[in-house]
C-alpha cells in the first residue's frame, strides 16, 4: 500500500492530512519530530515524505526542516519530499528544490493542490520502480545472452530489438531457413550476423546478396555461377555466390526484389539442395544456410502475383520481425553513442533533438546524422545545430535573429509536440503500460503537453 510519512509538531496539521490521505486509500504516518520521523524511515518502507520546515514556536528561520531535509536525503537520496510550513521562505525553497526537494507548500494548504501533488509524485514513485525492477531485469537477460551467445557487435537497449536478437540466438544452430522482416535500415543484416555468428559453422563465409541489385540476365551466373564462354563476355569461369558461401551463410538481402524468374531457380535449391553452373551440366550441392530479409509485404506481393507462395513458405520458416528505431526509441541515444565513439560527446540539446526526431531512415538514418555532425562539429560536444535534424532547422527558422548560429544552436525546444508522430506516441505510451507520467517522462515533455497531443490525435491512455 502507497505510504506517506508526514513530519509536523502540530498534531491538527497531521490529522488533516491523515484524514485526506487516509480518504483516497493512501496509509499515512505521523512523526512530530525530526528524530522520530527518522526513526521510522528506518523502520519501514515509505514512498514519500511531507515534512514541516520548522519545530520549535520560537523560530522561523526555516533550519530544522533543512537539516531535516539533507537527513533524508542522505538516508535514501532518490525519496520525493514535499516541505510544508507556515513561514514562506523564498530563498529557503529555491535552496531546498535545488537540492532535489519535490515541492514547497505553504500553510494553509489547498487540499486539492496537495492531494494531486501527493498522487502525481506516488505515481512516480511507482513508475520508477517498476522501472528499476524492468531494467534490473534487463540486465540480467542481456548478461544471460551476452554470455551464451555472439551478439556480433550489436547495440540494443529496447525490448523490441532484444526479442529479435534472442529468437536469432535460439535458432542460430538449426540449419533452417530465417526470414528477417523490417524496414530498410533496421539493422536485418545485423539479425542475420547474429544467425551466422552462432550457427553451427561460424567460421563459414558469410555472403551477403542484395537481390534487387542483381541484374535480371545475370541474376543465374550470379547466384550459381557459370563456365567460361556460357554467355557474351564470359571468357572465364565465374564463381556464384552460393558456392562462394559453400559451408556458411548466404544472406539474401531484399528478397522481395528477385524477379520471378529468379524465384524459380531459388526454390528449386531450397528444395533439392542442388543447382548447375550457367553452361554447365554437373550438378553440385549447396551446403549452405539460407537467410533472407525483406522491407517488403510478401503476402500481399503474393496476392498480387509479384511473389511465389510456395518459396515464401520455404523461406519463411522461421521469422525475426525487426521494428523501426521509431518504435524502440530506448535505442536512439546507445546507438548514437556508439556510432560517435569515445572521443565525442553530445550535448544535452542534442540527445533531446535525436530522441523527438522520428527516424523514419531508422539506424541507417541515425548512422548518416552522427557521422555528418561527426564532420561538420566544432570542438567540446555535438549539439543539436550540428545534427541538422529537420525539428531543430524548424525551431532555428522560427527564432529571432535565427541567422545567427550561436543563437540556432541553443533553440532546439520550440516544437517538441508539432514533431512526434502517433507512432512515436503510441510506442511511448505502449511501452509506458499506459502510466502517462512515465510516457511523458521518456518524451521529455510535460504531462499537459502530453495530453495535448494526444488529443489531437484522438488517442486515449
Amino acid at each position: 500500500m502507497r505510504t506517506v510519512l508526514v513530519v509536523d509538531d502540530n498534531r491538527a496539521v497531521t490529522s488533516a492530512i491523515e484524514l485526506m490521505l487516509g480518504m483516497h486509500d493512501i496509509r499515512t504516518l505521523v512523526a512530530g519530530s525530526p528524530a522520530d520521523g527518522l526513526a521510522l524511515l528506518a523502520q519501514q518502507p515509505i514512498d514519500l515524505v511531507i515534512a514541516d520546515m520548522n519545530f520549535r514556536a520560537d523560530t522561523t528561520s526555516g533550519e530544522e526542516g533543512i537539516e531535516l531535509f539533507r537527513a533524508i536525503r542522505a538516508i535514501q537520496a532518490d525519496l520525493p519530499v514535499i516541505l510544508l510550513t507556515g513561514w514562506t521562505n523564498l530563498s529557503s525553497a529555491v535552496q531546498l528544490i535545488k537540492a532535489g526537494a519535490a515541492d514547497y507548500i505553504a500553510k494553509p494548504w489547498d487540499n486539492d493542490k496537495l492531494l494531486a501533488t501527493v498522487e502525481n509524485l506516488l505515481e512516480l514513485v511507482e513508475s520508477n520502480r517498476e522501472r528499476a525492477r524492468l531494467q534490473q531485469a534487463w540486465r540480467a537477460r542481456r548478461e544471460e545472452l551476452t554470455r551464451q551467445y555472439d551478439l556480433a557487435g550489436v547495440v540494443f537497449e529496447s525490448e523490441g530489438m532484444a526479442c529479435a536478437v534472442e529468437l536469432a540466438c535460439r535458432v542460430a544452430r538449426a540449419p533452417v531457413p530465417v526470414l528477417i522482416t523490417g524496414p530498410n535500415g533496421a539493422g536485418k543484416e545485423r539479425i542475420a550476423a547474429i544467425l551466422h555468428a552462432n550457427s553451427a559453422a561460424p567460421r563459414g563465409p558469410f555472403v551477403i546478396v542484395n537481390c534487387g541489385a542483381l541484374p535480371p540476365d545475370l541474376l543465374e551466373a550470379e547466384l550459381f555461377g557459370a563456365e567460361a564462354g556460357a554467355f557474351t563476355g564470359a571468357q572465364r569461369a565465374r564463381t556464384g555466390r552460393f558456392e562462394a558461401a559453400d559451408g556458411g551463410t548466404l544472406f539474401l538481402d531484399e528478397i522481395g526484389n528477385l524477379p520471378l524468374s529468379g524465384q524459380v531457380k531459388l526454390l528449386r535449391v531450397l528444395e533439392s539442395g542442388q543447382y548447375e553452373p550457367l553452361g554447365s551440366s554437373r550438378t553440385r550441392q549447396a551446403r549452405v544456410r539460407i537467410v533472407s530479409a525483406t522491407n517488403a509485404q510478401l503476402r500481399a506481393m503474393i496476392r498480387e502475383g509479384r511473389f511465389r507462395e510456395d518459396l515464401f513458405y520455404r523461406l519463411n520458416l522461421i521469422e525475426i520481425p525487426v521494428p523501426p528505431l521509431a518504435r524502440r526509441p530506448e535505442d536512439i541515444l546507445p546507438l548514437a553513442e556508439h556510432f560517435l565513439g569515445d572521443k565525442l560527446l553530445l550535448a544535452e540539446d542534442a540527445r533531446e533533438a535525436l530522441l523527438r526526431h522520428t527516424w523514419p531512415g531508422n539506424v541507417r538514418e541515425l548512422h548518416n546524422c552522427i557521422e555528418r555532425a561527426k564532420l561538420l562539429s566544432r570542438e567540446g560536444p555535438i549539439g543539436a545545430a550540428d545534427l541538422n535534424l529537420p525539428a531543430t532547422r524548424a525551431a532555428a527558422e522560427r527564432a529571432p535573429g535565427s541567422s545567427d548560429p550561436s543563437r540556432r544552436a541553443g533553440d532546439v525546444g520550440a516544437g517538441v509536440e508539432e514533431n512526434l508522430s502517433r507512432e512515436v506516441l503510441e510506442a511511448h505510451l505502449h511501452r509506458a503500460g499506459g502510466n502517462i507520467s512515465r510516457a511523458a517522462q521518456s518524451l521529455g515533455l510535460s504531462r499537459q503537453a502530453l495530453y495535448r497531443r494526444l488529443e489531437r490525435f484522438g488517442l486515449r491512455p
